[in-house]
């Protein structure tokens, strides 16, 4: 059996504008999905939930792509005040033929094979692609705040997908692995990868405010399949 655990907190701003959401079906399918919106507008925390209930029932469904793409639907239009809400999400489906993901924004997805954590995705930010591509300059958090890629826009070519291998999936919003560091976060990890439910729950909790104060809303999904090895479990 698949097995799943899930957990959000709100940060020092004044709603939580993450949300995530875990569906399975009847075959033990599960599709999952975290969305972390951009910003506190008036919509953002009443549109979240519904922005991650789409994404993981359609996952479940129809695959990861396919659930990214329809929550994108939802935010397609600005509205009629031009203030609707927008986000970056992350969306899973795991069976019995192993664990899908796609993307869009900086929301992530962590492997854990049983000895090493891999960061399986590419955040789809400014920072990144000037480190990639663009001129050698100082890469600050202006250019890590900035999202290249939403659901507002998100397309099947700007939406981006992985296979990933390791029977234990974590999903993350950015006030997890922003405010994290990389060691606490895998120690956690190597602590708790036995029970989903507590390690969604302990990298939540490990969530610390930067140095001015402000900790982000957090949010995680970890995903348990018992039906994906890598080659490090069978060697």
């Amino acid at each position: 059996m698949i097995r799943t655990g899930f957990a959000t907190r709100e940060g020092t701003a004044a709603d939580n504008a993450d949300a995530c959401t875990v569906y399975r079906l009847a075959d033990g399918t599960v599709g999952a999905a975290v969305i972390d919106g951009i910003g506190h507008g008036p919509y953002t925390s009443a549109t979240s939930p519904l922005l991650a209930e789409t994404a993981a029932r359609v996952t479940a469904h129809r695959g990861a792509l396919p659930g990214i793409l329809s929550a994108g639907l939802l935010v397609a239009d600005q509205g009629p005040d031009g203030d609707e809400a927008d986000a970056v999400a992350v969306a899973a489906l795991a069976d019995d033929a192993g664990t899908r993901v796609a993307w869009v924004g900086d929301c992530r997805a962590y492997g854990w094979n049983g000895t090493r954590l891999t960061l399986h995705t590419t955040d789809q930010t400014m920072a990144r692609w000037i480190e990639q591509y663009g001129p050698p300059v100082d890469v600050t958090k202006r250019y890590g705040d900035w999202v290249r890629v939403s659901l507002h826009s998100a397309t099947v070519a700007s939406t981006r997908e992985i296979e990933v291998m390791d029977p234990v999936v974590i999903l993350t919003s950015d006030g997890v692995h922003d405010q994290i560091p990389p060691g606490v976060l895998e120690a956690l990890v190597r602590v708790h990868a036995d029970d989903p439910q507590t390690l969604a729950s302990a990298l939540v909790a490990a969530a610390r405010p930067d140095q001015g104060g402000y900790r982000d809303d957090a949010t995680c999904i970890v995903i348990r399949n018992p039906h994906t090895s890598t080659p490090e479990d069978t060697a």
